[in-house]
């Protein structure tokens, strides 16, 4: 269960499908920047004990979704530059409270959600690409479990850090519905968290 508060509207596949190469760009940013959440978590945060082999875990992984995103665009011949980074996780993350364990509770789920909605959408897109980009579709399904596992992670993370299943589900909640306000407002940008106006 991913938790979100929305659906991705049904324009949102054939509009990626317009402009995939540069959605794939912006994915392989995605991944990077996941990486060094992971790794940003684990400087910030060097005395919670449970979060520290796991975050180091997704690390690697996520640079290992970074390599296989580099790897699809120069097979498909499309250059990886600098790209300007969507408003999306950053607009979602001025949300999280500034007292601890709440901001890290929060930042946690967070990068939850933003899993959730890239299992969400590379689901749409994979269906969408299936005839057109059989490369990406095909690398996108492999990348579904992943994704869920990661958001999953987040939400298991945040409850270890508090102890109190119950308070972060009803945080989740609330933190879900702002990522729906969050993902309507940034619509019009061609990003993984972005699309049509």
């Amino acid at each position: 269960m991913l938790h979100l508060a929305s659906e991705t509207s049904p324009a949102w596949a054939p509009w990626a499908a317009q402009h995939v190469d540069t959605l794939l760009v912006d994915h392989a940013h995605c991944e990077k920047k996941a990486a060094s959440t992971a790794l940003g978590l684990l400087f910030r945060y060097p005395d919670v004990t449970c979060l520290q082999r796991p975050l180091a875990d997704l690390a690697k992984e996520e640079i290992g979704h970074f390599e296989r995103m580099l790897d699809l665009l120069d097979a498909r011949k499309v250059p990886f530059g600098k790209y300007p980074a969507g408003a999306y996780a950053a607009r979602l993350r001025e949300t999280c409270r500034t007292d601890e364990p709440g901001r890290l509770v929060d930042t946690l789920l967070c990068c939850g959600l933003i899993e959730a909605r890239s299992c969400e959408r590379m689901a749409l897109a994979a269906d969408a690409l299936a005839s057109m980009a059989p490369d990406v579709a095909s690398l996108y399904r492999d990348l579904l479990a992943s994704e869920a596992r990661h958001h999953r992670l987040f939400v298991d993370l945040a409850e270890a850090v508090v102890g109190d299943r119950e308070a972060v589900r009803v945080r989740l909640a609330q933190l879900a519905e702002v990522e729906a306000r969050v993902l309507a407002e940034v619509a019009g940008t061609v990003h993984l968290h972005g699309g049509p106006a």
